[in-house]
């Protein structure tokens, strides 16, 4: 009961915040959110730590950008289009890659980014260093004027509930169980007539889809795809989010991006800081890393099942 009043807690928070916060910081935060779940999935409950998560997110971003604008489609149309690339990219890349594991599977990831960085930056339609600007936002689904911030803020906030849906039922479901007991020993799974590659596989295609959906979303929100969202600094920050808010919590990455989200938004209103935000963020990472293990909803977590376990044991 305590677990759905929480539940309910957070989404009155969520529908009420726009009043309160800036609708536009929101947004971000929520897509940034949704971008670090899609990733905890993969290195959370299958222990793959993938370097090159930009890649889908940055990808999806310029493709639902220029269907937008050069060729005028719905804003659903352009939305399911950015996410269809991610989802192909995430087959191809991911059938190349759980081929290896540990250091290897990430130099891999890390490489084929940068593979699809440098094709941004060269291709015509992506407009180079300058990206794709100025996006419109046609109206959803012929009627909904998402022009509005308020408005188009209820889509993401809609879109985001979608994706952590399908990743909690995913992490709770019998596929759930089989990617955990891969990521805590691989080799029983395989004893037990697991096919792990094709587990891995079929996880590293949801994990880039629903990247892929929130670089799509992001597009909206900012009206711009760059290369700043393909470059091998944006999967940096999504390990950060992960790990500060909680590595393998479900929770633990909305938390963590949210964080750094608000220190990158609001720190960088202060000239005199600059660059500095950067290293303030490098702090922050080695403080959560030395003091919270589990980051900081995992310690919560831990936390509050240990002062729940106490009036049990006391009775």
């Amino acid at each position: 009961m305590k677990k759905y009043l929480f539940v309910a807690l957070l989404l009155a928070l969520a529908l009420l915040a726009p009043f309160q916060i800036y609708p536009v910081f929101l947004m971000q935060a929520l897509c940034f959110a949704l971008f670090a779940c899609a990733f905890n999935l993969l290195i959370g409950y299958v222990g793959l730590l993938s370097f090159g998560h930009a890649a889908y997110f940055g990808s999806a971003a310029y493709i639902t950008a220029y269907v937008l604008k050069a060729w005028h489609w719905p804003t659903l149309v352009g939305l399911l289009a950015g996410t269809a690339v991610a989802a192909l990219m995430g087959l191809v890349f991911g059938a190349l890659a759980i081929r290896r594991q540990g250091i290897y599977f990430a130099m891999i990831t890390l490489a084929l980014s940068q593979m699809v960085y440098f094709f941004a930056l060269q291709a015509k339609f992506t407009g180079g260093e300058d990206g794709i600007q100025a996006v419109p936002r046609h109206p959803l689904i012929g009627q909904l004027a998402i022009d509005s911030d308020f408005v188009l803020y209820y889509v993401v906030l809609a879109i985001f509930l979608f994706g952590l849906f399908v990743i909690y039922r995913t992490i709770h479901s019998p596929f759930g169980q089989v990617l955990k007991a891969i990521r805590e020993n691989e080799p029983r799974a395989i004893s037990l007539g697991y096919e792990v590659d094709r587990y891995k596989l079929v996880a590293f295609v949801l994990s880039a889809t629903l990247a892929g959906l929130a670089g799509s979303t992001k597009v909206l929100v900012v009206q711009l795809a760059s290369l700043t969202d393909v470059q091998w600094q944006m999967s940096g920050e999504v390990v950060l989010m992960t790990l500060v808010g909680g590595l393998g919590t479900v929770l633990g990455p909305v938390a963590g991006a949210f964080i750094v989200t608000t220190m990158q938004y609001y720190l960088s209103q202060f000239a005199w800081i600059g660059e500095w935000v950067l290293v303030i963020q490098g702090v922050i990472f080695v403080i959560v890393v030395l003091l919270f293990r589990r980051g900081i909803v995992g310690e919560l977590a831990g936390w509050w099942q240990r002062r729940s376990v106490r009036p049990a044991a006391a009775e």
